[in-house]
Order: structure tokens, then sequence, then C-alpha cells
């Protein structure tokens, strides 16, 4: 038994010693995230979350179901005000099952894709993806893969577009998944176009994500908003909510 801890410890400990590596590769050269005073910035959303909401109230013209899928890290909860606005407009909204999100696996992959189809087949109708950083990754790819249970997807400072190390946010990502930004678990092509409408919501002062990979090139996305947040500030933001409903309510 206490081999048996010893090769435990030993094991833990290799693996410890990689994925501290993998935080301390070096950002390729010409590559870099928003500026440290946006970073910095980033602090005021956790005041944000203590404000009234201020989001007036919205009638949907094209109610129907939506997902929200939640940023690295991030708790479907953080989504809250999100979720509560676009249901008083008479959305069918849901969360996407996994609870707090901690990168790409096969299997929560592979989950998420069943959720989708089950629920578009449970309304009769496509499903709107609305993604929140790490979780637009997820809406674009599951969009490309099984676009007739996908009505819409819309990102929200979601890096989809240049290099995956163009934000402040890589490192720690590599260091807690334990797999580097260019290798994930789920192979995917993050600037493809989903063959559904794609509405990217970007922010100047995003402290996270640089805004030209939120953003996008024309052929990347739809359509391109430019909003004024912080990247924490996305799911909670009562502009940010009333630019989501009113894409909900576009026919495209």
């Amino acid at each position: 038994m206490i081999g048996n801890l010893r090769a435990a410890a030993l094991d833990a400990g290799r693996e410890l010693a990689r994925r501290t590596e993998l935080a301390r590769q070096p950002r390729p050269d010409g590559v870099s995230g928003p500026s440290l005073r946006l970073l910095l910035a980033e602090l005021g959303a956790l005041v944000d979350r203590v404000r009234p909401a201020g989001i007036r109230h919205h009638v949907a013209l094209r109610p129907q179901p939506v997902m929200l899928l939640p940023g690295f890290g991030s708790h479907p909860g953080r989504m809250r005000r999100m979720r509560q606005a676009l249901r008083g407009a008479g959305h069918s909204v849901d969360d996407w099952g996994l609870g707090f999100n901690l990168g790409p696996t096969p299997g929560n992959f592979a989950f998420l894709m069943r959720r989708v189809d089950a629920m578009a087949q449970a309304h009769g109708q496509p499903v709107a993806l609305v993604g929140w950083s790490l979780g637009g990754l997820f809406a674009r790819e599951i969009a490309c893969r099984q676009p007739a249970a996908v009505g819409k997807v819309i990102t929200m400072g979601t890096p989809f577009s240049g290099d995956r190390r163009a934000n402040n946010g890589w490192r720690a990502y590599q260091a807690i998944t334990g797999h580097t930004v260019d290798e994930p678990p789920v192979r995917c092509d993050t600037a493809a176009r989903p063959p559904v409408p794609t509405i990217a919501l970007w922010s100047p002062r995003d402290g996270v994500i640089a805004p030209r990979s939120a953003c996008g090139r024309p052929g990347e996305r739809d359509r391109a908003i430019a909003l004024r947040c912080n990247h924490l500030g996305f799911p909670g933001d009562p502009a940010v909510i009333a630019e989501v409903l009113r894409q909900l309510d576009r026919e495209d």
C-alpha cells in the first residue's frame, strides 16, 4: 500500500511539473493580448455583479430554444442575468448541463452534441447557441458538425480568429487542461465559419481576449458587433443582453 502511495505521489509530481511547464511557455513573437491596464480593469466586473442589472423588459419577436455556454473556468450561474432576461422575453433557455467549463474533452463535447440535438427535437426547431469566450468555440464547432440542429450562433468575446495565444488566458488554460491551445483533444478549425448565421460580439475594452480575435474577419462570421464592456462583464452587461435579444429577433 505504501508503495502505491509513493507511486501515486510521483505521478502527481510529474503531472504538476508538466502542467507548470505548459504555463511557462513563451508567447510567439508578434503575438500579444490586451494591455495590462485593460486586464486590471476586468476587476470591475466583480463589482458589477452586485449592482442592479438595469435590463429593460423585452418581448421576443421569434421565441426559440436557446442554449447558454459559459466561458473557461466559469459556471453557468455567471450567465444568470442573461438567462433570466431571455426567458422573460419568451425564449426557452437552458444551460449547457456540464457545470464549470474546464475545457474540451471528447466526452463533454459528445455530451453537448447530444444535448443540442435532443433540445432541437424536443422544441421542433433548431437551437440558438449563445457562447461566452471558450463557450463560443464549443458553439461554433457544434454548429459546424450538426447545422440542422442549430439555428444561430452568437459568440461573446470568443477567440476564434488569429493566433490562439493572442489573449491573456492561454497559459492558465494550458495549466488547467493539461494540453496546449494548438492541440486540443477535440479537433476543430476555430476560424471556420459555421453554415448557420454567426454573430460575433466583441469589445475594444476586453482585457482577456484581443479584440481582433473576438471580432474575426468577414469570412469567419456573418456579422461582428462592437460593444463597450470588459470580458468578464459580457454575460451580465445590459447592453450585451439587449444586443443578444436583438440578434435572436433578427431573421437571417
